[in-house]
């Protein structure tokens, strides 16, 4: 942790609500540019080629659960490196993962490369890090430990698996049973380092369905947030304003002594008025340094 150079982690699984606490720092930092922005996917091991050639070895190999979740496809050491050195010195070394042709026209590489390693942008206030891994702890590394705000995002196990499935669907053109198997070949590595990092987070938000998701793969429609409430859970509660948020937040309620929960519908509201404070107070901390 940094004073001079503080570090914010959102860690939550593709599609699980991590670019809405995006899109609410980027409404926060609308008027200075403070942050620098770092994608975990860039931090991949390998890229999209790559990976599915090493995928289809591990499966000559009997490797049924080969994922982007493992440390043997994703630079932990280089991820640590990076907000240790953010933290010392307010700078560090990343790259781009280009998604897609619009992508690729801004960055100049192929979609599913990567680009060229390159040094942050200097005198920012503070390192935003979106991602898988954003509070991984294994035998080797501890990204965790450097982050001074870390936020977990993430549905339900069943809600994921419906976003999922639409998703791939739609989007990518899977059959329901390549979805299905995707799944299991990743359901190791979810467990073994992403669900341990939702320990690590400061404040998680998990959305949670009020429909019926008992069976995900007959699912025809995504549940919306009206059919969705967010249960927010406070790892240190202390000095959490909790009457305020629950005063602007309606139809909300405390289920712990460190959790509220409230209307799906609420969620962008809800990290606003959470996360601003918290980000401010991180911002003016690292002023009063200099």
């Amino acid at each position: 942790m940094s004073r001079q150079h503080p570090i914010i982690s959102i860690t939550g699984s593709s599609g699980a609500g991590t670019t809405s606490v995006k899109k609410t720092f980027e409404q926060i930092f609308f008027r200075e540019k403070v942050a620098a922005y770092i994608e975990g996917d860039a931090f991949h091991r390998y890229d999209r080629a790559e990976m599915r050639a090493q995928m289809a070895k591990e499966a000559e190999r009997g490797n049924k659960h080969f994922s982007h979740f493992s440390p043997e496809t994703n630079l932990f050491e280089e991820l640590e490196q990076l907000f240790s050195d953010y933290a010392e010195t307010g700078t560090g070394t990343t790259r781009h993962y280009v998604h897609d042709e619009e992508e690729a026209r801004l960055y100049g590489a192929k979609p599913g490369t990567f680009t060229e390693w390159k040094g942050l942008p200097e005198n920012s206030d503070l390192l935003f890090y979106e991602g898988l891994h954003g509070a991984v702890v294994t035998d080797k590394v501890n990204v965790a430990r450097y982050a001074d705000l870390k936020i977990g995002v993430v549905p339900v196990i069943n809600l994921e698996w419906i976003q999922k499935l639409h998703r791939d669907r739609s989007a990518r053109g899977y059959s329901t049973e390549a979805v299905t198997d995707t799944i299991l070949r990743r359901m190791p590595d979810y467990i073994h380092y992403i669900c341990p990092q939702f320990t690590e987070t400061d404040i998680n938000f998990q959305r949670v369905p009020t429909v019926d998701t008992s069976n995900p793969f007959i699912a025809r429609w995504i549940p919306t947030p009206d059919e969705s409430m967010v249960v927010i859970r406070f790892k240190n509660p202390r000095g959490i304003d909790f009457p305020y948020l629950l005063s602007m937040l309606p139809q909300s309620w405390m289920s712990r002594a460190n959790s509220i929960v409230c209307p799906g519908a609420k969620l962008d509201l809800a990290m606003q008025l959470i996360l601003t404070p918290l980000i401010m107070q991180l911002i003016e901390r690292k002023r009063r340094t200099i």
